[in-house]
């Protein structure tokens, strides 16, 4: 994916955390070689401090942002956004409407960036692809029996085939909670490593539900197993159970990313998704990326949100500081 932003100049002068994982931990042992063996890695990830994580998350969400970075920040945060529709009513004519509200989110201002996607379900990729034509906009499917991820494999991967098949550029899986829960991690490694198989071309975004795991240990240990399977992105939620993202859970899993390139070389995604609903909601995730994994990270290419009301928000607010009004939610496009 090519770079849509690439100075951070909101962000200057804060420092990054150093890494908890040492950089050999990978490298000199075959993790994934059995049950026994990634069992041993998982659970010999850093115990995650719960008190800790959610004081530091509290405290970067006071940080404030200037007038002039908060412009910035606004478009970096519409450039970030896959606008999203995952109902059972949705319909050609919505999916066309979002798809056209994607590429120009304020039709009277072209300076407005583009978002970075638009998510749906397989079977109106099609749909979403023809309407996107050659904007730049990616068209992102959910797929494995989302929400659930309750199905057979076979169906699993017949599901993310006919999405890629349809013209999706990404594909948003979920993984068995049930098999994580229960510990069979090389199960869920597995089957992760074989949907990013049929996605070809198309990148994998690796739902965890994290609302689902219970606790900040498990969260992080999902998420070095999605990475090591070969995510390219991991995700926090379906937006279809409570809690949804949340700031702490999104806080572990950028030190994940951090941590797992240091190990591996290798740069993995992040996107928090459900319940991020307010521009100032978003500008607290991207001060945390910046504070935990790093400058790297703020980019579409590497950081997303998952939304479906969020960028209205944006789209106000930005009117507000060009205009010096509040235009009020009437003024943009109903979802």
């Amino acid at each position: 994916m090519g770079s849509q932003v690439s100075n951070h100049p909101m962000l200057a002068g804060m420092v990054t955390a150093e890494s908890e994982v040492e950089p050999t931990s990978i490298r000199d042992l075959d993790v994934t070689g059995s049950e026994s063996s990634l069992r041993r890695f998982l659970h010999g990830l850093p115990g995650v401090d719960q008190v800790g994580a959610e004081q530091r998350a509290a405290s970067l969400s006071t940080r404030s942002i200037k007038t002039s970075a908060k412009a910035y920040a606004l478009d970096l945060a519409i450039s970030m956004v896959d606008l999203t529709t995952l109902e059972g009513q949705d319909t050609a004519g919505k999916v066309r409407s979002l798809a056209a509200k994607a590429m120009h989110p304020d039709p009277s201002d072209p300076t407005c960036p583009a978002t970075a996607a638009v998510c749906v379900y397989p079977d109106m990729v099609a749909t979403v692809k023809q309407a996107l034509g050659h904007s730049g906009v990616k068209v992102a499917a959910v797929a494995t029996a989302f929400p659930s991820g309750r199905a057979a494999m076979d169906i699993k991967l017949a599901d993310t085939k006919d999405a890629v098949e349809a013209g999706a550029d990404e594909i948003d899986m979920v993984i068995d909670r049930g098999a994580f829960l229960s510990g069979r991690y090389l199960e869920v490694y597995e089957e992760i490593a074989q949907i990013r198989a049929a996605c070809g071309k198309a990148h994998l975004k690796v739902i965890l539900e994290t609302g689902e795991l219970q606790t900040y240990d498990a969260v992080r240990r999902a998420s070095w197993l999605a990475m090591l399977a070969g995510g390219h992105f991991i995700k926090t939620s379906t937006g279809k159970v409570q809690p949804a993202a949340t700031l702490p859970v999104t806080m572990i899993m950028l030190e994940a990313v951090r941590d797992f390139r240091e190990a591996t070389g290798t740069m993995i995604g992040v996107k928090p998704a459900g319940g991020i609903k307010t521009a100032k909601d978003a500008i607290k995730y991207l001060v945390t990326v910046n504070e935990v994994a790093g400058p790297d990270w703020l980019d579409p290419d590497w950081f997303r949100f998952g939304a479906s009301t969020l960028l209205n928000d944006l789209l106000m607010q930005r009117i507000k500081l060009t205009t010096g009004r509040y235009s009020g939610p009437d003024y943009v496009t109903v979802d």
